[in-house]
Order: C-alpha cells, then structure tokens, then sequence
C-alpha cells in the first residue's frame, strides 16, 4: 500500500512540474512590452529601488522624532572592591588604614530615557534630501523602464529576425539544390561543363550553413527574449507579429515632425535632481555652524541585595528620574568647517556646470536620433526596392544560365547578390523598430504603467 501511494505522490509531483515546464506564453510587441514592465528582473528590482527609498525617506523624518531607549544592567560583584579609610575614625592610630567593602554583592538596574530633538538646522536640510533622493529614484526606476521597453523591442525584433531568415534560407536551399541537381543531371549526360556543377555546389553548401546558424540563432535570440521578459528559458514564447507589417507600423512622420522637449528627457530630469543634491549638501555644510538644542526625560529604578532577590515580592526598588536640556553651541573648528562648506560650494558650481553640458548633449541626442530613424526609413525602402531588382536580376541569369547564355559563375554572382540583399533586407526592417525605439526613449514620449 505504502509503495503504491509513494508511486501515485511521484507521478502527481512529475506531472505538475512537467506542466511547469512546459508552459507556453503568446505576446504580440505591446503585450510582450507590458509583461516585461510588470514582471522583468529590471523593472522588479527599480521598484524595489523606490520601496527603500521610501523607507529611507521615513528613515529621515524619524530623526526629528521622540526616540525612547530602555537599559537594563546587572552587576554581581564576586570580589567587591576594597576601599581604605583612615583608622582615627574608629579610633586608631593615625597614618594607619582599614580596609571596607561598600555596596552590596548583587545590583540590578532598569532605566528608560526619552529624547526628543527641539532644533538642528542639519535635520531641516536632511528632511528636504530625502524628498530630493526619492524624486532621484522615480526617474531612474522611470529610465529603467523606458530601457526595459526598447530591450523588449529589440529582442523581440531579433526573434522575428532570425525566423524570417530562417524561412528565406530554406527556400533558397531548397531552389538551390533544384538547381543542383538538374546541372548535375546535365553534366552527367555530357551537355554541361563539370564548373557549373562546383559552382552550384559551392552556393549550396554555403547557403546550407547558413541555415544552420541561423535555425540555432533562432533557439538563441528566444532565450534572450525570456530573459528580457524575465520568463525562464525552459518555457516557450510564441510571437504573433511579423517583420514586414511590424516595420511598416513603426514608420511615422508624425515621429520625425515632434520637436523634442528636452524638459522631458530623463537624462535632463537626472542632471537637474543633481544640482539640488548639491544645494542640500551646501546648505548641511553652512548648517553646522547653527546649534543644536535637544531635551531627555530619564526614568530608572534599582535595586540591591547580597542574593538574587530581585523577583521577590518584598525587594525594596529605589526610584530616580531626570529632566534636562542640552545645547550643542559650535564655536571654533579651525576653519575646517569654511574649508568643506566651500568644497560643497563648488561641488555646485560643477554640477550647475554639467546641468548645462547635459542639455546641449541632449539636443544633439535628439537630432542624432531623428537623422538615425530617417535614414533607417529611407534604407528600409531602399533595400525593399533592391530586394526587387536583386529577385529579377537572379531569375533573368537562372533562365540565361539554363539556356546556356551564361555561365555558373554568373549565375552564382546574381544568387550570392540576391542572398545579401535578403539579408540587407531584414536587417533595415529591425533597424526601423530599433531606432524608432531609441528616439522615444530619447523624447520619452511613451506613457509607461
């Protein structure tokens, strides 16, 4: 009975992680982009990034308020301390002493002190950083996704990619070897030249590991789009865009046409969060020459015995309690506290600098971005048209070559032309939805959950 439970247990536990692994998911390029923003390792870890920024926020604002600490000391003397007093107070000998022992040999002591901080310039200033450091963290945790999103993009581009080519090489294989055999078929009877047929091998062997390559990249490139994803390699995605219609989507004048606000770039909001950093840190640095005034209220009660009495009902417990005020009044540091507040001066003057340099990089990012993304159009239509005269020229040579009006080595320039314009081909429709991408990151144009 206990093996037939065992064995039943067994194939529940395999046929449920057999499920596991074998799950499937089914994105097209915007749900793919919004599962990653929900449930990518980046996006998980930047908004991670935001909780303890605003545990530290708190972490801050704590400071300023009542903080209420409890000690509690015990103490067993096991050699009490010897203290010598002059003999004459018992009436002996002066010059002489006697040796006493004071206290008693087991003490215990409870107190608790309550603090409260009345005003610390410094505090003010830590308070404003805070909110400083969190704003700091929305917008990198806010880059991070826009970063995810063309990670996205690009993976998924490069599964498409590497399957389109896939499908082009098999056809071209399969034409080639066609035409392999039939040359060799030729060649065989005597009515063609043995070169024709090497010529044909040549290509086919070459567009043969081609294929290869590329049926492995396909298994490669998805992995990289798992990992994108943050879905674990062992589970299959199916992607339900195509190439061709996906780069025509990606295609937009409106796009070109949209003067970029560099107010909105993230890299300008980051360079700006900088500079109030500084400020905050200048402003702590002249702070501490203010003084700082702090009030406690101090509470204890002990007790004493030769034995451990100290849970007895009648242990007597003797009270005591403190009231007090301190001011902490800087008055002279030798200068050193002038040296560091001008070191935070400049700090600020640098990043004021570098607040200046960042918005000029931007706008030469954004027209960067712009020419790139029109001339990936202009190639994309460029390559659409050479693909056309490429499959035209290759077949005019495939019909010349069969009536014998030109050579293999002919036929092979116009096949290996037709290969590489496929390629150049596919390639300029990834590099449409790539740059697209990266001129929206740039303008961060793209509203994000």
């Amino acid at each position: 009975m206990k093996i037939k439970l065992t064995c039943l247990l067994f194939f529940v536990s395999f046929t449920f992680f057999a499920q596991e692994e074998q799950k499937e998911y089914s994105f097209s390029l915007e749900e793919a982009i919004e599962y990653a923003i929900d449930s990518s390792y980046n996006a998980i870890n930047a908004r991670r990034d935001i909780e303890a920024a605003i545990k530290r926020k708190w972490e801050t604002t704590a400071d300023g308020l009542p903080q209420i600490d409890a000690n509690i000391d015990y103490q067993n003397n096991l050699k009490r301390p010897v203290q010598l007093l002059p003999a004459e107070i018992t009436g002996g000998p002066p010059g002489t002493f006697i040796p006493v022992q004071f206290g008693t040999k087991q003490n215990l002591s409870a107190t608790a002190t309550a603090t409260q901080l009345l005003f610390d310039g410094s505090y003010l200033v830590a308070l404003r950083a805070s909110k400083t450091f969190l704003d700091y963290t929305n917008t990198t945790t806010q880059k991070t996704l826009l970063e995810v999103r063309k990670s996205v993009i690009d993976a998924y581009g490069n599964v498409l990619l590497a399957q389109e080519l896939v499908t082009i090489l098999e056809s071209n294989q399969t034409t080639l070897q066609k035409n392999y055999d039939e040359t060799k078929e030729i060649f065989e009877n005597g009515l063609q030249e043995e070169e024709a047929v090497e010529q044909l091998q040549i290509t086919l062997l070459q567009i043969t590991n081609q294929l290869n390559n590329a049926k492995r990249l396909v298994g490669i490139t998805q992995e990289m789009l798992n990992l994108t994803l943050g879905i674990p390699l062992v589970h299959e995605i199916t992607l339900t865009e195509d190439l061709d219609n996906l780069a025509e989507e990606n295609i937009s004048l409106t796009l070109m046409n949209t003067e970029g606000s560099i107010e909105e770039n993230l890299d300008y909001k980051l360079a700006q969060n900088l500079i109030e950093q500084r400020e905050h840190e200048y402003n702590l640095e002249r702070t501490k020459a203010l003084p700082r005034l702090t009030t406690f209220l101090n509470y204890g009660t002990t007790a004493n015995s030769e034995k451990f009495t100290f849970l007895n009902d009648n242990q007597q417990w003797f009270q005591s309690s403190i009231w007090g005020v301190s001011l902490n009044i800087p008055i002279f540091s030798s200068l050193k506290r002038s040296a560091k507040t001008a070191q935070a001066r400049i700090a600020l003057d640098q990043a004021e600098t570098q607040f200046d340099q960042a918005k000029e990089q931007i706008r030469l990012q954004i027209d960067r971005a712009k020419n790139d993304y029109q001339f990936a159009i202009e190639n994309y239509q460029t390559a659409k048209q050479n693909l056309k005269l490429a499959e035209r020229i290759e077949n005019k040579n495939q019909i010349k070559f069969t009536e014998g009006l030109a050579t293999s080595f002919e036929l092979r320039q116009a096949q290996t032309q037709l290969y590489q314009t496929q390629q150049e081909f596919l390639e300029s429709m990834l590099e449409v939805i790539n740059k697209k991408a990266a001129l929206e990151t740039i303008l961060n144009t793209v509203p994000l959950n």
